[in-house]
């Protein structure tokens, strides 16, 4: 069976695209509601900047949903990425361990 690599997805994009635009949330209104520079929001929508701790926390309060969701996606998002570009390497490099009976 082969496994298809999907692409991975920036939280950035999700937040644009499944909470800005279907709102119609400007990035300005939410840089003001986050008590974040505008720059940063551009940033993080773009896949320029991580969503660190602290604003997972801001967007969570901001949205009412929970800072693990923001910060699950992004470590998702890193893993995901970490695999796409080091995967292959890894998995020839380290051997599964195998207890012996």
């Amino acid at each position: 069976m082969t496994h298809v690599k999907m692409t991975p997805v920036h939280p950035g994009e999700i937040l644009s695209e499944e909470f800005l635009s279907p709102m119609r949330i400007s990035r300005a209104f939410i840089a003001k509601g986050l008590n974040l520079p505008e720059a940063d929001i551009d940033d993080i929508v773009e896949g320029r900047r991580r969503i660190e701790a602290d604003t997972a926390l801001r967007l969570a309060r901001f949205f009412g949903n929970s800072a693990q969701f923001w910060f699950g996606m992004q470590m998702q998002y890193d893993l995901d990425k970490a695999d796409e570009l080091h995967g292959d390497r890894i998995d020839k490099e380290v051997s599964v361990y195998r207890q012996e009976s």
